[in-house]
């Protein structure tokens, strides 16, 4: 559930007096289900007509709540089931007349949701070729593009880890401010020594045979990554001498 904050003051992310809220309130109300959500997103959801804020005279948006629930539902069609926004939009109209919409069901199940007892030990969350093609709504050419310059990966059976969609995503809105993926090849080339120096740390415990020290490096490796990722943003922020939401 969503917190939409109601009022108070804090670095200019308060709800304004009628109930509407600034996108700095919305990013805020956001982040606690979805922490990757950036101002930049929020904007691109509306470039594409998901929403439609408000505008003061001055321009500034402003939210309803409905706009920050609208959000929501739009983040989830992305995260949990790979929904083109095209699709996303369709279903969006349809709950809006009153439809059932059925989702489907890909990848990991979220914390809550009941899911059947698995036949066999879990695997790594992934997507097919088809699929990943439809969630974000490119060409095979494109997708070809991308693998050249080594931003995705398929693995053995042809298909791609999840994660492959929200870097697919993040490569097709970085193509709208012109950022082609040749350019990107320096950006994977340091995730890849990022990864490689995680590693490092937990192959010792990843080799023991004591299950519980294998979960442990698994736990010590996401730590790991959430800190480089942590560290890679404040050294970019710092280069460019700009301070992000």
């Amino acid at each position: 559930m969503l917190h939409t904050p109601s009022g108070g003051a804090g670095h200019g992310t308060a709800a304004t007096d009628s109930g509407l809220m600034s996108i700095g309130a919305v990013l805020n109300a956001l982040r606690g289900e979805f922490p990757e959500v950036t101002i930049s997103k929020i904007r691109f959801l509306e470039s594409e007509g998901l929403i439609e804020p408000q505008r003061t005279p001055s321009g500034y948006r402003k939210f309803s709540a409905r706009d920050v629930e609208r959000l929501g539902r739009v983040l989830r069609m992305q995260r949990d089931h790979y929904l083109p926004l095209k699709v996303i939009r369709e279903h969006l109209e349809a709950m809006e007349r009153g439809e059932a919409v059925q989702l489907p069901v890909v990848g990991r199940q979220r914390d809550g949701e009941s899911a059947p007892e698995p036949s066999e030990p879990p695997t790594a969350a992934r997507i097919g070729r088809d699929e990943l093609l439809t969630a974000v709504g490119v060409d095979e050419q494109e997708l070809k593009e991308w693998e050249s310059y080594g931003l995705l990966t398929p693995l053995e059976d042809g298909a791609y880890d999840a994660e492959a969609v929200t870097v697919a995503l993040l490569v097709v809105e970085l193509g709208r401010f012109g950022i082609e993926p040749r350019h990107l090849r320096a950006m994977k080339a340091a995730a890849d020594r990022e990864a490689g120096l995680v590693d490092q740390v937990v192959a010792p415990l990843k080799r023991h045979r004591n299950p519980q020290t294998r979960a442990h490096a698994e736990a010590r490796a996401k730590e790991l990554a959430g800190l480089t990722v942590k560290l890679h943003a404040a050294l970019v922020q710092m280069a460019l001498g700009v301070r992000l939401p």
